[in-house]
């Protein structure tokens, strides 16, 4: 399977957005054996867009179209709607996203507005990915046989729906196999854990490494630690998991006396 990905928003050609989402989505079809075979920025245009999804279909010939930005709720937020205009689909009223959207903001004691259902609109045919994060959802769309996921610009909210619903979806259009655990890492900064964490990580291009911090990075320090590995079909992902978190867990613990780690290699065919 190839797949593009397109980053959409004059924030990013401007230059005052570092495109971290291409990246993001680009190492995690990598782990999936999904092949990236372009990268498309563009603004917040009808026909740039347009432009971008002739590129990566009729040049690139992708199977799989990831896009980010441009869901939100302001006039220039456009990729849903560029969307349906491109695919030829009508641009309708997504129940379960109107749902979400609604209760959302409900249980903050927010009216609805007409900008705000804006979110809730998305090609006829599309499926509504929940934002675990934030408010826009994500849209799948599955046409003339490409699938096509749009994804919100912040990255904590890509992310989000990533993990909750995009991860699994391609999982069956891979060739690799995936398995993953955690570990919580107290008592050294994120800083200091970065230098053995990033070096493993360009070691291991089949380990996929992520801190979260829960803590005060000076006062404090907690970070959870996300490790995910990606294996051919014929091999177990859970045992090339394991070894993998012992190895960092013992490069860490040599490299750092003070610091405590709590959890497991337990790791999860995902």
């Amino acid at each position: 399977m190839k797949a593009v990905v397109i980053s959409i928003g004059y924030e990013i050609l401007q230059g005052r957005v570092i495109n971290s989402n291409a990246a993001f989505i680009s190492r995690r079809l990598m782990l999936l054996g999904i092949d990236v075979v372009a990268h498309i920025s563009v603004g917040d245009s009808f026909e740039d867009i347009s432009k971008a999804f002739d590129i990566a279909i009729k040049e690139f010939n992708a199977d799989l179209i990831v896009t980010t930005g441009g869901l939100g709720p302001t006039y220039d937020d456009i990729t849903s709607e560029a969307l349906s205009r491109y695919f030829g689909e009508e641009h309708v009223l997504n129940e379960d996203a109107f749902r979400e959207i609604r209760e959302k903001y409900e249980s903050r004691g927010m009216m609805l507005t007409p900008e705000r259902i804006k979110m809730a609109y998305m090609p006829k045919s599309a499926k509504s990915l929940s934002n675990p994060v934030g408010i826009a959802p994500g849209i799948l769309l599955m046409k003339n046989n490409k699938i096509i996921i749009s994804l919100p610009g912040v990255p904590a909210e890509m992310e989000g729906i990533w993990e909750a619903h995009v991860e699994s979806f391609l999982r069956r259009y891979g060739t690799k196999n995936i398995a993953e655990t955690s570990l919580t890492l107290i008592g050294v900064p994120e800083s200091t854990l970065a230098k053995d964490l990033n070096k493993y990580a360009r070691d291991n291009p089949d380990v996929y490494i992520k801190t979260h911090p829960k803590g005060h990075e000076t006062r404090g320090p907690v970070n959870e630690l996300y490790i995910m590995t990606s294996t051919s079909k014929d091999q177990d992902p859970e045992i090339i998991c394991i070894r993998k978190c012992r190895e960092l867990i013992e490069i860490l613990r040599n490299n750092n006396p003070n610091l405590i780690i709590e959890g497991d290699c337990v790791c999860k065919n995902k």
